[in-house]
């Protein structure tokens, strides 16, 4: 798709086919049927970015729910896109920490995820993307939802903004090459000390890092927030100047649904509730040492992704009242059920010598039907291993039950725990409610 073609998609008879094309079979058995029909009364490239942009909406919709209905995107712009409630949160923190109308330069905006978010809560600002088509994208994002006298969309080369004048800075520096992605801060696009170089001249500023940047890549005085949704680790952010907490690091945990509006303001996710009762969760540090190492406990605590990548795995022991099998790896085990939104919760029926055989004898005997495999700390294939336990393919195991066998080591050691997932409560409220002193969650 060329910036013409999305131009012409913009226009009335651009609608109109759109519109069409939403409704036709673009499955992989009718597209080149719903193609050809189309091109009989409208121009081959037409026809092809009406196609991609619906099939785009589709694929849209993980990340922004019915929204995404109505938005424009680019392949490599839906992949690097902020998904909707991420950004919402991220919104809400700028909107908290600046004035009222305060306006925003973001460096990188892509298709306009965040630039949208932060204009639903009243701030101004201007985003500044490299790639033309992109960047067109992003205009047609902004026009789609109103927000034309919020936010301007402009092509340009992030390195040669300049913050004076606006009250803060957000920076998105690419993290993929036509090799993949990219893991070493100055590998970005821009690199990332060019990009808090320029960041840091601004009041206050934030940058969207990968969830796997190396702590000691965090500069003095800012705070680094890492942030999962529904358990799965999205993407971390440095915040800087004014935006930075009176903390070092964070771990934020948001639910799939609901509590997080999209560019719209409606809910910005497909899904339910979370495991804590639908409302964003926050962890940060307590002012602990190293957890206490002890035997296996009657419960498994699997922490967060956030709250391992953050360091935080301390403050989920002290809330549980546990600590580690072994100091090197982010199980905590407790004798106590204690349920936290930071940790997922398993009953331990049986800590064994890791052995396939004697991991199927004990499965038989449970009666296992449905199983799941964990691991950490293990080098172990974990398709090999579910086809070694006789759980390959389509078969169905030896019963009803359900297992979790967590594959981890201790020393140099390695067991296997036969559990069972413990439920969370759903309730809500629970991120207000007094955190214990260890940790204190937000």
């Amino acid at each position: 798709m060329d910036i013409a073609s999305f131009r012409e998609l913009l226009t009335p008879a651009g609608q109109a086919l759109l519109a069409e094309a939403g409704e036709a079979d673009i499955s992989e058995a009718g597209l080149l049927g719903t193609a050809s029909r189309l091109r009989e009364r409208y121009g081959a490239d037409l026809v092809a970015a009406a196609l991609t942009q619906v099939r785009l909406r589709r694929r849209g919709e993980t990340k922004f729910g019915s929204d995404a209905s109505r938005m424009y995107f680019t392949q490599a712009g839906l992949e690097q896109s902020t998904r909707a409630s991420v950004a919402a949160h991220r919104a809400r923190r700028f909107a908290s920490g600046l004035s009222a109308g305060a306006r925003v330069l973001e460096l990188g905006c892509g298709i306009g995820a965040d630039l949208m978010a932060r204009s639903r809560m009243g701030l101004t600002g201007d985003g500044v993307e490299r790639d033309p088509l992109t960047a067109e994208v992003a205009k047609a994002n902004v026009t789609a939802f109103g927000l034309d006298d919020l936010a301007r969309v402009r092509v340009g080369d992030a390195l040669e903004e300049d913050p004076d004048g606006y009250a803060a800075v957000f920076a998105d520096p690419g993290r993929r090459t036509a090799r993949g992605r990219v893991f070493d801060p100055r590998s970005y696009e821009p690199p990332l000390d060019a990009v808090l170089a320029l960041a840091g001249r601004a009041p206050a500023a934030c940058v969207k890092v990968a969830p796997g940047i190396p702590h000691e890549a965090v500069p003095e005085g800012a705070e680094a927030e890492w942030v999962s949704v529904a358990g799965d680790v999205k993407e971390a952010a440095l915040w800087l100047g004014d935006l930075a907490g009176d903390v070092g690091r964070r771990a934020t945990l948001l639910p799939p649904g609901g509590a997080s509006g999209g560019p719209g303001g409606a809910s910005g996710e497909p899904g339910g509730g979370h495991g804590h009762g639908g409302e964003a969760v926050t962890l940060v540090p307590g002012g602990l040492g190293d957890p206490d190492v002890r035997p296996w406990g009657r419960y498994l605590y699997e922490p967060d992704g956030a709250v391992i990548r953050a360091h935080l795995v301390a403050e989920v022991a002290d809330l549980v009242g546990g600590g580690l099998a072994d100091p090197h790896i982010a199980y905590v085990t407790s004798d106590e059920l204690r349920p936290t939104p930071f940790a997922s919760a398993y009953e331990i029926d049986g800590v064994l010598p890791f052995s396939v055989k004697r991991l199927k004898a004990e499965l038989r005997r449970l009666g296992t039907g449905v199983l799941t495999i964990k691991k950490r700390g293990s080098a172990v294939d974990v398709d090999r291993l579910r086809r070694d336990l006789g759980f390959g393919g389509r078969r169905a195991g030896f019963g009803a039950a359900e297992t979790t066998v967590v594959v981890t080591r201790v020393g140099r050691d390695p067991v296997a725990l036969l559990a069972r997932p413990v439920p969370r409560p759903e309730r809500r409220g629970e991120a207000d409610a007094d955190p214990p002193t260890a940790g204190r969650a937000r």
